[in-house]
């Protein structure tokens, strides 16, 4: 098995998150504290969608159960043609430089979406946004929910100014991510129980593996599970002979996780915790 030294790469800061799993007892409950480390693959860009679901928020999201929700948006009401959408905004979201949320930031942070869907996206009220849309879509809501279309302060994603429940401490393209905590957030008692996150991308399966074994990372992207299948002191999602990811015992697993996206829809850093 290849070898590294672990310590030298883990004291930069690492971990990298996949997770999605099942299995969590009625007795187990979310509860804050500790750091959660992520072992991920180089393929998938796994590593930026862990970052960019700690990081930011986009309008709505569809929750492990299917439901579609508000996330930035408190609400929303079509046209009966679907071609004139309004949509409220949570007026208690900040983002993490202590701006609060603007339309203007929605609507700049959805340029290239309005573009794309032949849309335009003007304030509306005192704080919402409204979509004029070329044609019918029935779906807007739902479409909004798509991770990729998350809210930044004034459109810039790559300054990683966003509302969600951690800013970014360092992100090396690729490589690593560290986020922490940022001290209030809407979210407070429903999300975002861990005080940091930290992710690394090891490209080789057998490296991600043996950090997790010797208790280097709590979660590893591991499709492969190799020698450690059926190790009892570890969690298979979704089961131990078909596995994609691969946790220690004592890292809080949510009872649904969402799977339209992978890495519970790339919110594994808000949603997952360690005990």
């Amino acid at each position: 098995m290849p070898r590294i030294d672990r310590r030298a790469l883990f004291t930069s800061g690492a971990a990298a998150a996949l997770l999605a799993a099942s299995g969590l007892s009625p007795d187990k409950r979310p509860h804050s504290g500790g750091h959660l480390r992520l072992a991920l693959a180089r393929e998938g860009n796994s590593l930026e969608r862990i970052a960019q679901g700690a990081i930011f928020e986009t309008l709505t999201e569809v929750a492990p159960d299917g439901v579609l929700k508000g996330e930035l948006a408190t609400g929303w009401n079509g046209s009966s043609d679907a071609r004139v959408w309004t949509f409220s905004l949570r007026e208690n979201a900040v983002f993490q430089d202590g701006a609060a949320l603007q339309a203007d930031d929605v609507i700049e942070s959805l340029t290239e979406f309005a573009e794309n869907h032949r849309a335009r996206i003007v304030p509306f009220g005192s704080a919402g946004i409204r979509f004029e849309l070329a044609e019918s879509d029935p779906h807007l809501p739902y479409h909004l929910a798509d991770p990729s279309l998350v809210i930044a302060r004034g459109g810039v994603v790559d300054s990683g100014n966003g509302t969600g429940l951690y800013r970014r401490v360092r992100m090396q393209d690729g490589r690593h991510f560290l986020g922490q905590r940022v001290a209030k957030h809407w979210k407070d008692g429903r999300a975002g129980w861990v005080d940091s996150v930290d992710a690394i991308v090891i490209p080789d399966a057998a490296v991600r593996a043996e950090a997790l074994r010797d208790g280097f990372v709590d979660v590893a992207e591991l499709p492969d599970t190799g020698e450690l299948a059926g190790h009892r002191d570890l969690l298979f999602h979704p089961s131990d002979t078909d596995a994609a990811l691969v946790a220690r015992n004592g890292v809080g697993i949510p009872a649904r996780v969402g799977t339209r996206f992978g890495l519970d829809d790339g919110r594994l850093a808000q949603r997952w915790w360690v005990a």
